[in-house]
């Protein structure tokens, strides 16, 4: 579910599961990007805001897009001083060294084309600003990828194979691909905790549990969260994200002029 409409549709459901799964990676980013009052920020697909909103409080002047009309809608609602736009990485609606720092969370893997993205994101960062870039990590170090597999397993498939952005050094190559100077590269730790198993099938199925689509998927996915589940009914899974910071080209001359 890649297209516009099929994220709108989900937008309630993802404001109420994963956007907020990945606030440590947000609360990282902030650091890395060292955001402060004064920085101009835009993040590229935003989803429901909870990077926004994290920026917004550190009092950074914030922009976002996203191409899902339901995702900008609740973005404006939990961010309503940043200034949100539908829009895609194959056009970002701003002009040449607009912005101090682009951060795209989860959303580089769906441009068409992953260099060009970074081209475009480069285009709209002032010299010497940063492009920091997060996303799901390989499936091995991700406890939600035994629950994805025991659904392509239902479906008799396997589950999709690990792109290249998940791997390790796969977002450093693409960032020097795009002639992006890499300057940090790392790991994020991302426990997701869920009260119950209604709450959980919610987010796995992101549809209506009791709705007829998702009866064939129910217990595949209570059984293959079995060892995630803790005594008081939570469930608690442990993933891994990658991260990797670049720098656009002109911090170099840049000191040398302050020189």
């Amino acid at each position: 579910m890649t297209g516009g409409e099929g994220w709108s549709d989900v937008a309630d459901l993802w404001a109420d599961s994963w956007g907020p799964a990945a606030r440590p990676v947000y609360l990282r980013i902030v650091e890395l990007a060292n955001v402060e009052s004064s920085t101009s920020v835009l993040d590229v697909g935003c989803g429901t805001g909870e990077l926004l909103a994290v920026l917004a409080e550190r009092g950074a002047h914030v922009a976002g897009i996203d191409p899902a009309t339901g995702m900008v809608e609740r973005s404006r609602r939990l961010a309503p001083t940043a200034d949100v736009r539908e829009a895609s990485w194959d056009g970002i609606p701003w002009p040449d060294a607009t912005f101090d720092v682009v951060t795209a969370v989860n959303s580089l893997q769906f441009a068409d084309d992953t260099v060009g993205a970074l081209m475009e994101a480069t285009r709209v960062t002032r010299p010497g600003g940063l492009i920091v870039i997060a996303n799901w990590a390989d499936r091995a170090l991700n406890d939600l990828d035994t629950i994805d597999s025991a659904l392509a397993a239902a479906d008799g498939e396997d589950a999709s194979p690990d792109g290249d952005l998940r791997l390790p050094g796969g977002l450093e190559e693409v960032f020097r691909e795009a002639g992006i100077e890499v300057v940090e590269a790392g790991t994020i730790d991302v426990r997701w905790e869920l009260p119950d198993s209604r709450t959980l099938l919610r987010a796995v199925l992101l549809d209506d549990e009791d709705s007829p689509d998702a009866e064939p998927y129910r217990e595949v996915v209570l059984r293959s969260a079995g060892p995630f589940v803790r005594e008081d009914g939570r469930y608690v899974l442990d993933n891994t994200f990658r991260y990797a910071v670049g720098r656009v080209a002109g911090a170099a001359l840049d000191r040398q002029d302050e020189e």
